[in-house]
């Protein structure tokens, strides 16, 4: 974002002027013009440098020489603001970045969906259960789960609970990675007990093995102490949704003489509000983060051209990230026409990824699922199509947990239907175990290693 976009009169508050979607009605417009205020004066979740660091690293993923692993939780719930589930999904992540970043012989650059990821978008504003309809539940930062009149209501404090929620969480990763808790000298710290019995625990810890020994090798045989791999940068990122809550706490820098929104590092935007004319476009074109654009089959090349005109003016390197997911079986008919579209704009973006969201189904027993082949196949065809077309597939977006729970079917041990109410916790979407997650990485990474770059 260059300082004269950030000077043609755009304002944090613009886009109230135009209809957008996905907003909760609170009914006591005092009481949330009250929380505004006071988050507004809080101090911010990141950094502006941070941000800027997150935006170069992205820059080399469009590049080629990085890769991208954004995941977490569908939905972060505040009850789960606790050390041993952050310890967990910070693990599960660590594992996988390790795994590629062995595999690709490149870095990678590791964004959790955490420290914010609190309201969901939902495809009904009410909910109707026999005779009784109520606003639908809209993630913990709006209401409340609970099927009542008064938990369905908008409440404006959660505002500050989310962002109370979102500090912690981040405080306690900053913590854990400044302390050494991602050096690569010792990995196998990184091991979730449950995971012993795991049909990939082997190839895991062959590769951990390698990478200890060739770190021991190079610094006995050099006399270095390789010191900046015992730290990791880590980044946050989650939808940027509730533009209440994302507007609260956007800053105007005036050394750097842009805005940020400094509830993340990496926002955001799906296709539900993604409209041209609307709120979200409208907001986020305006702020100086790196952001994410979520394109599903319904996305024309149209569409998507005038976004990336609004949205990166400039073609700022490492601003926009494409983030597609279009089901496995689709890739090949919707893919080939966009990227033919931004390849005619000459638009500088990073492609990922997202193999879950288009491959939910409905098990016979009523519970949601993903397939793990499914992910798979989506994937491998998102790799062939990028291939032929002379792009570099960058980065990958998953829904995944530390936890041991059985929501996704598939995998090394074969999960199934009748295994999903065994541990099934979600409260939005499916989401990856560890051993799910880690056989995701293992794919990933092979099939990204054959890329032919740019």
């Amino acid at each position: 974002m260059s300082k004269g976009e950030a000077q043609t009169g755009w304002r944090p508050d613009g886009w109230r002027t135009r209809e957008t979607a996905q907003q909760p009605d609170y009914g006591d417009s005092d009481s949330l013009d009250e929380v505004l205020r006071e988050l507004a004066a809080l101090p911010p979740i990141v950094t502006s440098w941070e941000v800027e660091s997150l935006r170069r690293s992205i820059a080399a993923a469009q590049r080629g020489e990085a890769f991208v692993l954004q995941g977490g939780d569908c939905a972060e719930t505040f009850p789960e603001c606790t050390s041993d589930i952050i310890v967990a999904r910070l693990k599960v992540l660590l594992q996988m970045s390790l795994v590629l970043s062995y595999g690709l012989r490149k870095p990678v650059v590791r964004i959790g969906r955490m420290a914010g990821q609190y309201a969901k978008p939902r495809s009904q504003p009410l909910e109707s259960r026999e005779e009784v309809s109520l606003p639908s539940f809209r993630g913990d930062l709006v209401n409340r789960e609970s099927f009542t009149s008064g938990a369905r209501e908008p409440d404006p404090k959660l505002l500050l609970r989310g962002y109370e929620r979102a500090a912690l969480t981040l405080n306690f990763v900053r913590s854990l990675v400044d302390g050494g808790f991602a050096d690569l000298h010792h990995p196998e710290n990184w091991n979730l007990d449950w995971v012993g019995h795991s049909p990939q625990a082997d190839a895991y810890e062959a590769i951990v093995d390698r990478i200890t020994r060739s770190l021991d090798f190079i610094e006995h045989s050099t006399g270095r102490d390789l010191s900046r791999l015992r730290r990791t940068n880590f980044y946050t990122s989650h939808e940027g949704l509730l533009l209440n809550y994302e507007q609260a706490q956007t800053r105007l820098l005036p050394h750097r003489g842009v805005w940020y929104n400094l509830t993340t590092h990496f926002p955001w935007i799906g296709m539900r509000t993604a409209q041209l004319e609307g709120g979200h476009v409208e907001f986020f074109r305006g702020v100086a983060n790196p952001m994410g654009i979520k394109i599903g089959p319904a996305m024309t090349s149209e569409w998507l051209v005038e976004l990336l005109g609004v949205l990166n003016p400039d073609n700022q390197e490492g601003r926009i990230t494409l983030i597609h997911r279009m089901g496995a079986g689709r890739v090949g008919e919707v893919l080939p026409p966009l990227i033919e579209a931004v390849q005619r704009q000459g638009a500088r973006v990073l492609w990922m990824c997202d193999p879950m969201h288009g491959n939910t189904e409905t098990a016979a027993n009523g519970r949601k699922t993903r397939r793990l082949e499914r992910i798979e196949e989506e994937l491998d065809q998102a790799f062939a199509v990028h291939a032929e077309a002379g792009t570099w597939l960058g980065g990958v977006h998953l829904e995944l947990t530390g936890e041991n729970v059985t929501e996704c079917v598939g995998g090394a041990r074969g999960l199934n239907e009748a295994d999903l109410d065994k541990s099934y916790r979600t409260q939005v979407d499916p989401r990856l175990n560890y051993e799910q997650a880690i056989e995701l990485a293992m794919l990933i990474s092979q099939k990204a290693a054959a890329q032919k770059r740019r």
